[in-house]
């Protein structure tokens, strides 16, 4: 009655007497307990300060938890952001910080080996958002069954193969079709079945997201998404949007619209507003009008306000960049509502119907 689940008695810092531990507190602090003295407390004293946990956090069971502003295993360390700043960037998409499967630590968060109701989990992502047991029928964590083994696991939520549905991929589906010919419907003249922006069953598109009107097209070939800048504005106000490519009104023009035709200014002054912080207009990699500057066309990849970024920095995945959902700034993906990962890769939305 007194081993506990390494079957040691007492977690050797105690001794068993009819049936119950009495912990070592030979200097009278208290601070070894638990039901098998599992606890000791003594680990969160500073050796320097000799303080528990350094003065700036409570200790549990030998873990401290640090006041805000303060990490480290002892709260030694103090914070140089703000902490509302530190939560902010540990916010999950649903609002809680680190998915409550995780400890922010000055902004960044980490993620439990345990959650809270004491299961072991495959727990990731910047916000903890991800938890492969979800994958799983029956969750063993020595066990590689995730998706009743016809899907692929990404960030708790199945990806089914062609035939297979279910939350976790655990009912067939009939379908006339060979798995072959399924994708090759779903393709088309496109590179990836459902152009990279839906899912792929019995030879028909479902385009992500779910219920979204900008994302359509036999094979989601088109997503007006593309027609977005960063802020949401369609055209830039000045054009309409078709399969994902703007048409601009006659005094505009531009990927966005975002270029007017006539210009109020003179050259020197239009020049002026296009110089890099290295004097080179538009870093030399495009040409300047009306104080903006228009990158080479040749250079597909040559973006941002000085044509001082290179899109062939953004992750890729399946080939393409942002996977085709979210927009490449300036080397980094900003993906679209419903999307994660570096590449946007990963689907965090609500699920299929």
């Amino acid at each position: 009655m007194c081993k506990n689940s390494q079957d040691i008695i007492c977690s050797n810092a105690g001794t068993c007497h009819c049936g119950r531990c009495k912990c070592d507190n030979s200097d009278g602090n208290g601070l070894v307990y638990g039901k098998f003295c599992e606890c000791d407390d003594r680990e969160c004293i500073d050796d320097e300060t000799e303080e528990i946990c350094g003065g700036h956090g409570k200790c549990y069971c030998g873990n401290c938890y640090c006041q805000a502003g303060w990490h480290g295993d002892k709260c030694e360390f103090q914070c140089d952001i703000t902490p509302w700043e530190s939560k902010r960037r540990c916010t999950s998409p649903d609002g809680k910080v680190c998915s409550n499967r995780g400890i922010c630590v000055c902004g960044e968060c980490s993620c439990h080996d345990v959650d809270p109701t004491g299961d072991w989990g495959d727990i990731h992502g910047d916000t903890c958002e991800c938890d492969e047991r979800d994958c799983r029928a029956v969750y063993d964590r020595y066990s590689d069954d995730f998706c009743s083994g016809h899907g692929q696991c990404n960030c708790g939520r199945c990806d089914c193969k062609v035939g297979w549905y279910g939350k976790k991929c655990e009912h067939p589906r009939s379908c006339p079709l060979s798995t072959e010919e399924s994708i090759r419907k779903c393709q088309g003249s496109a590179t990836l079945p459902c152009s990279g922006r839906g899912k792929c069953e019995c030879g028909k598109c479902t385009c992500y997201p779910p219920g979204d009107s900008r994302v359509y097209g036999k094979t989601c070939e088109c997503d007006d998404r593309r027609c977005e800048d960063l802020d949401g504005v369609v055209c830039g106000g000045h054009g309409t949007c078709s399969c994902g490519r703007c048409v601009c009104e006659k005094a505009w023009f531009g990927t966005l619209c975002q270029h007017p035709r006539k210009c109020n200014l003179t050259e020197e002054q239009s020049n002026s507003l296009c110089e890099s912080a290295d004097g080179i207009l538009c870093s030399g990699r495009g040409s300047c009008h009306c104080g903006k500057c228009l990158c080479s066309a040749e250079e597909w990849y040559v973006s941002g306000e000085f044509c001082d970024c290179d899109d062939r920095d953004c992750d890729k995945h399946d080939g393409l960049i942002c996977t085709g959902n979210g927009i490449c700034s300036c080397g980094n993906c900003e993906c679209w509502d419903g999307w994660n990962g570096n590449a946007c890769e990963i689907w965090l939305g609500t699920e299929y119907p």
